[in-house]
């Protein structure tokens, strides 16, 4: 039997591969030909990808249209051979093969919801390890790989998972926070549509390191998609003996559900969405106490992103040691990179921390989309710093950013070109915190909306130097004061489109 790969990814879908593959199968009717919806390579500029395998390993085409299909069947697209659309292994193309794929190692190759295809490619193997060890030495091997919080505040997990293990109760609870709002990313949807079964094997082994026996995945309401793939993969989980009672025979208990989000973007902070899945508004907590001490429902509960759970297979599979020996400094392991924006080859790209800006958009990203030259980027979301050419060759890491007044967040960086008015998207990302504020805590509630109208009287001409000092008394309140991170961060884009691109505003080049 010929296997042909399509993928069944929101991005791949939006770009017409659910029409190539009906297509694909129309023409192939009768022959002995099987066709696998996987995840996508996450190189978007080349989807609808179809891949073929052949003797000599899979070999891929596109980006494929409706109307390619007749000339590639034509051209012997089921022998691997030659065409206008041919890329040969997509693995040995150097903007993949120069990839370190640890969390991602198996989207876009494997059936996402196929657990055959997940266990022969080395599922579960980090499970089968957890459950032979102790809960604290479970947590010992997180602590040891230097994993940090990939949903963007980069908090040690050891330490947050530690804290849980020692918190006396009952119960306890493992909740993965899928609700991935900022612009330009897409990573955590990619692993739940691409490999839900690495995110469900992280949260069991979350509840065995902690003696947590539920777990919720709080999905972003517009990944439909995603909840698809999520509740598939649970169901085969169950069915197996991965999930539910007597995991695997070991005698211990994990049952774990996908509830659907509120639609707010502060629900992506931790007590703001804990809130949310109790059934409430989703306002931010007050800290102390942490979520780890008091959370979901008031007992001891691990908060981390899909990234975060996703990748602690591989750390209990080959050890904390193999994990940390990727990364610089306090930024172990991979980081899965999103490139969006005005970048001609947008997509995912798992790396090692340390590799650069500057690599990351011209080495992989092919440089700017309209071939004008890259003036800013935004790393981080729609809270994250902008960020000038003299800062491109920044490393990828926590502290590194930093330094420079900038957040590495969840890895999403947006591309803009030298039309893009800077001043605009400052007032933006006011904007941005008036319309997703919680309202709980004066400084982000009133502070955007006046910090909108700050900014409309610096870009009107009124007053441009006393606002210009109002807007940054303005910030420093917001990020001194802000109960969370919402209001604390919002600054962030507005203060550094002031400081590096201060023409924008019509203001001398003198930063503060």
């Amino acid at each position: 039997m010929t296997r042909l790969f399509i993928s069944r990814d929101s991005t791949a879908l939006s770009l017409g591969a659910e029409l190539v593959a009906q297509t694909l199968q129309r023409h192939t009717a009768g022959q002995n030909i099987e066709i696998i919806r996987n995840g996508s390579r996450g190189l978007f500029w080349l989807e609808p990808l179809v891949e073929v395998e052949t003797d000599a390993g899979r070999v891929a085409y596109g980006p494929v249209q409706p109307e390619d299909v007749a000339s590639l069947l034509a051209s012997g697209l089921l022998e691997g051979k030659q065409h206008p659309l041919y890329l040969g292994d997509i693995e040995a193309l150097p903007y993949f093969k120069n990839q370190n794929r640890l969390t991602f190692a198996r989207v876009g190759i494997t059936d996402p919801v196929s657990l055959d295809d997940y266990l022969a490619h080395d599922g579960y193997r980090g499970l089968k390890n957890a459950l032979a060890l102790q809960p604290a030495d479970i947590v010992k091997q997180v602590t040891e790989s230097g994993l940090r919080g990939r949903g963007g505040a980069a908090f040690p997990t050891g330490i947050k998972w530690n804290t849980v293990l020692n918190a006396p109760a009952e119960q306890k609870y493992i909740v993965c926070n899928a609700d991935e709002g900022d612009s330009g990313t897409f990573s955590d949807r990619m692993i739940m549509e691409g490999d839900p079964f690495v995110l469900i094997e992280g949260m069991t082994i979350a509840g065995l390191a902690v003696g947590a026996t539920q777990g919720y995945i709080y999905l972003r309401i517009e990944y439909p998609h995603a909840k698809i793939a999520l509740n598939q993969a649970i169901a085969a989980a169950y069915e197996n003996g991965y999930l539910g009672e007597n995991i695997q025979g070991s005698g211990k208990t994990f049952h774990l559900e996908v509830r659907s989000g509120a639609g707010a973007y502060v629900c992506g902070e931790e007590t703001s969405l804990l809130e949310s899945l109790e059934g409430k508004r989703g306002l931010v907590r007050f800290k102390p106490p942490l979520p780890a001490i008091v959370g979901l429902f008031g007992k001891p509960t691990i908060v981390n992103n899909v990234i975060s759970l996703a990748s602690i297979p591989v750390i209990l599979d080959k050890g904390g040691e193999y994990y940390k020996n990727y990364g610089m400094g306090r930024s172990r392991g991979t980081l899965p990179i999103q490139l969006a924006g005005n970048i001609k080859h947008g997509g995912l790209f798992e790396a090692a921390f340390g590799v650069t800006l500057r690599e990351l958009l011209y080495d992989y990203g092919g440089g700017s989309a309209s071939g004008r030259p890259i003036r800013a980027v935004q790393v981080g979301g729609p809270l994250g710093a902008y960020m000038p050419e003299s800062q491109f060759d920044t490393p990828l890491d926590y502290e590194a950013f930093a330094a420079i007044g900038a957040v590495l967040g969840h890895g999403g960086i947006v591309v803009h070109d030298d039309t893009t008015s800077l001043a605009d998207m400052a007032r933006y990302a006011m904007e941005f915190c008036v319309e997703e504020s919680c309202g709980k805590c004066t400084p982000c509630r009133i502070g955007s909306t006046r910090g909108v109208e700050v900014i409309d009287r610096i870009l009107d001409n009124v007053d441009k130097a006393k606002n210009t000092e109002l807007l940054r008394d303005l910030c420093d309140t917001m990020t001194c004061g802000s109960l969370c991170a919402m209001g604390g961060m919002t600054p962030y884009p507005v203060l550094s489109a002031l400081n590096h691109f201060p023409e924008d505003f019509g203001l001398q080049a003198t930063k503060a």
